[in-house]
């Protein structure tokens, strides 16, 4: 049975052949991202998989499942760049990797954190050109401080458990209070008053109509003057260009990103002999006091190890037992 892999990179090709011994599938791996364009390179394929930048529309749906094609497997947790709706229609599984490690995103974000704070990544480009100044690099302890916690499911709560370990107050906002995290000494807010109390904010929650710019010009007003944010989960939680006027008027002290809405044209590419034409994060780049990454909060061996199994796992699943339902199993 053969498996069409879309936006592939070398270390994709590694860990899902390395781990397809125990399914024996025909995996073909495409760099370009699924989307109208490249849907026909799909040729008797049972099932496609797909990363968070694949545009997986109505019309894509529509033509795989001319093709044959039985599942879409998402190699990643969100599932908001597919038409849910579409493949219930066509007759075509969804599954997903709800929980490959949530703890290598959580210790991404609280990496960030420490980066911005201590201002590490400075250092290490000072003492490489011999000069030993501290001026410039004054951070604050995290002991003591309030961070809020917005999302509580996997990762946001493995996030919660490192804060709590640096002997930080924590928040949380989600829709329905976890009684364990409460037991943790996690304290639940209601979102604005989570907002105007923490030092620091950090984002862990799922890309929705209701989550989409939660983080907006009204929502930043609302935060302590200097606060950080961190956003290690879906790029459309963040009003990009609010984020830039609270950065201007001092009101954002800190940001650090690892996901941007309109990521899918730079991140996962290399860029560095062209001209970026993306003013926005052009602009956003120019701040000393905010921190970029390239979507490199799942990128340990332990996360691609699990995402790997699961995935195959799943496609296997659903081979064997079309109607199964669970286990990362959307529709």
């Amino acid at each position: 049975m053969k498996i069409t892999f879309f936006s592939t990179q070398p270390y994709d090709k590694e860990f899902f052949i390395k781990h397809n011994g125990d399914f024996d599938f025909e995996l073909e791996f495409i760099e370009a991202g699924l989307d109208e364009k490249t849907v026909n390179l799909v040729t008797n394929s049972v099932a496609v998989c797909v990363f968070v930048n694949d545009k997986v529309s109505k019309e894509v749906i529509e033509c795989l499942a001319e093709k044959g094609v039985k599942i879409i497997a998402l190699r990643c947790a969100g599932f908001n760049n597919i038409d849910l709706g579409a493949a219930k229609e066509n007759n075509i599984k969804v599954c997903r990797v709800p929980a490959y490690s949530p703890e290598a995103v959580a210790e991404h974000a609280v990496a960030m954190i420490l980066t911005l704070n201590r201002k590490t990544h400075k250092a290490y480009n000072r003492v490489r050109e011999q000069n030993f100044s501290l001026n410039g690099l004054l951070g604050f302890d995290l002991h003591n401080k309030t961070v809020g916690v917005i999302g509580t499911g996997n990762i946001g709560r493995a996030f919660c458990k490192i804060m709590l370990g640096f002997g930080c107050k924590v928040l949380a906002f989600d829709l329905i209070a976890n009684k364990e995290v409460e037991s943790w000494g996690v304290t639940y807010l209601p979102l604005i008053d989570l907002i105007s109390e923490s030092d620091i904010i950090s984002l862990h929650s799922p890309l929705n109509e209701q989550t989409h710019n939660l983080i907006n010009q009204d929502t930043i007003e609302m935060m302590k003057t200097g606060a950080m944010l961190i956003n290690t989960s879906r790029g459309g939680l963040v009003d990009t260009k609010a984020v830039i006027e609270g950065l201007k008027s001092g009101k954002l002290g800190y940001v650090g990103i690892d996901v941007y809405e309109q990521e899918e044209k730079l991140f996962f590419r290399d860029l560095s002999g062209g001209i970026i034409l993306d003013d926005v994060i052009s602009r956003l780049m120019s701040f000393s006091n905010v921190l970029i990454t390239a979507h490199q909060g799942f990128f340990t061996s332990e996360a691609l190890t699990q995402i790997a199994v699961v995935t195959l796992s799943n496609i296997n699943a659903i081979v064997q037992k079309p109607d199964l339902q669970g286990n990362g199993i959307i529709i």
